[in-house]
């Protein structure tokens, strides 16, 4: 009754808060997109993939080796295993992140040149290079709340972000804009890097405070080699990470590309792309915070149920959370595309906004629905095999606009969201269905 109090809670708090977040970047974005217009909200995105490509490199996975860990440690009893696991994981983190900002360092040139088009300036990618490991570091230790299951800390963590992002970049927009729109994309990295400072003081000060709870426990297994099993997890997680985040990307870079080459010009190729990845996706997958702030808890849950190797339970709980998210996504689905028109002219006063939402609201069951069988998957021990159905969607994807998008336009980008997103569901879900309902017992 206790660990189901605790997961409800969890749940609930995750759910309430992400929705304030979620919110409050749409109407940010809408706030943005006004001051700087579609084409640098475009040149923004642009940036942004490539930052989040760093973010990948220098967590390595390591949120989810945290949180699966220490679930383990606490499922067999062991909370003296607790902060030697944290120990490991943080010395991880920043010998992966500094070494992504060095490496982004070296090659600042090439990347504004090759990747963004001479559309920013190196300041930028040192900002980002400056991030890194305050960011790697918030990933670990939010695992780390995650697995022990004081969810909320991370919640009070992100607020504080999500709030210092807005206040401190509106001001540095208001700043810069004067001086011209080019110095738009540096205004909004400078804010997102100043928030992330933020949030990485209080996190690691709530840690510092939360970890001595287990100062009296001493460890109570022989399973103690902590580094091989964080290893274990993350580094398959890290590679085939790379590889996704590589390609996903290569992908964003080549959109407005592909765009220009079916004939729209450069200014109109960013534009459409900032309006459909910048504005019109992030209604779409607004309702998909719900379903990630529930998802998220089932890692540390279903860990829990293979450790203890309840197969049963497994079982039982795969068919109903499907048989729930289905019929939510479904419900969620309809609202999207009834009220699409109303939302785009609401939030963004502009009704093309809407326009695309419409078009794509049908792929927001197989979003929806796909999040939580991942999570599934990641608490069985899966993670790799889900981040092989990515890899695989990715390449897919990124190929069909590098040869189709050009010769069917716009057209063709809209159709491969939809074969991307259709493909890593269909194969997600029969991957856990053969896991959970065909596999072995023993094999688990």
């Amino acid at each position: 009754m206790k660990r189901f109090k605790f997961f409800i809670f969890n749940t609930s708090v995750l759910i309430i808060t992400s929705v304030i977040f979620r919110a409050i970047d749409i109407y940010f974005t809408a706030y943005v997109s006004q001051k700087i217009g579609s084409e640098n909200l475009g040149i923004y995105q642009l940036v942004m993939s490539v930052y989040l490509f760093g973010i990948t490199l220098a967590t390595s996975g390591i949120n989810l080796a945290v949180t699966r860990v220490i679930s383990e440690e606490l499922a067999l009893d062991n909370n003296g295993g607790v902060k030697k696991v944290m120990k490991r994981c943080i010395y991880i983190t920043l010998i992966t992140s500094i070494t992504t900002s060095l490496i982004l360092f070296v090659n600042a040139n090439f990347i504004i040149i090759k990747c963004l088009h001479n559309k920013v300036n190196k300041s930028v990618i040192y900002l980002v290079c400056l991030a890194l490991p305050l960011i790697s570091m918030s990933s670990a230790i939010a695992g780390y709340f995650a697995g022990v299951r004081r969810i909320y800390k991370n919640a009070i963590g992100q607020f504080i972000e999500h709030i210092a992002k807005v206040i401190v970049t509106a001001f540095i927009i208001n700043l810069y804009l004067p001086a011209g729109l080019n110095y738009a994309c540096f205004a909004l990295i400078l804010g997102d890097v100043t928030s992330e400072i933020i949030s990485f003081v209080y996190i690691y000060i709530i840690y510092t405070l939360d970890k001595r709870r287990y100062n009296n426990y001493i460890e109570t297994t022989q399973k103690k080699n902590y580094t091989y099993r964080i290893v274990r997890i993350s580094i398959p997680i890290a590679i085939t990470s790379y590889i996704r985040s590589g390609l996903s990307t290569l992908k964003q870079l080549i959109i407005p590309s592909s765009l220009e080459k079916s004939g729209i010009n450069c200014s109109e190729s960013l534009s459409k792309y900032g309006i459909i990845n910048g504005m019109a996706l992030p209604i779409i997958m607004f309702p998909d915070i719900l379903v990630k702030s529930f998802a998220s808890l089932l890692i540390p849950e279903f860990s829990r149920y293979r450790a203890k190797k309840d197969f049963k339970r497994i079982k039982q709980m795969t068919g109903i959370l499907l048989f729930l998210i289905g019929g939510a996504a479904i419900g969620l689905t309809l609202l999207l595309l009834i009220f699409s028109d109303a939302l785009g002219k609401l939030i963004y006063n502009d009704f093309s906004v809407g326009y695309y939402i419409k078009i794509l609201s049908p792929l927001a069951t197989f979003i929806y629905v796909d999040t939580v069988v991942d999570s599934i998957l990641r608490g069985l021990d899966a993670q790799v095999g889900v981040m092989l159905i990515n890899i695989l969607d990715l390449a897919i994807s990124v190929s069909f606009i590098y040869f189709c998008v050009p010769k069917l336009g716009l057209i063709g980008y809209l159709i491969s969201i939809y074969m991307s997103e259709i493909l890593n569901f269909t194969i997600s879900l029969l991957q856990l269905i053969k896991i959970v309902y065909f596999k072995k017992e023993q094999s688990f």
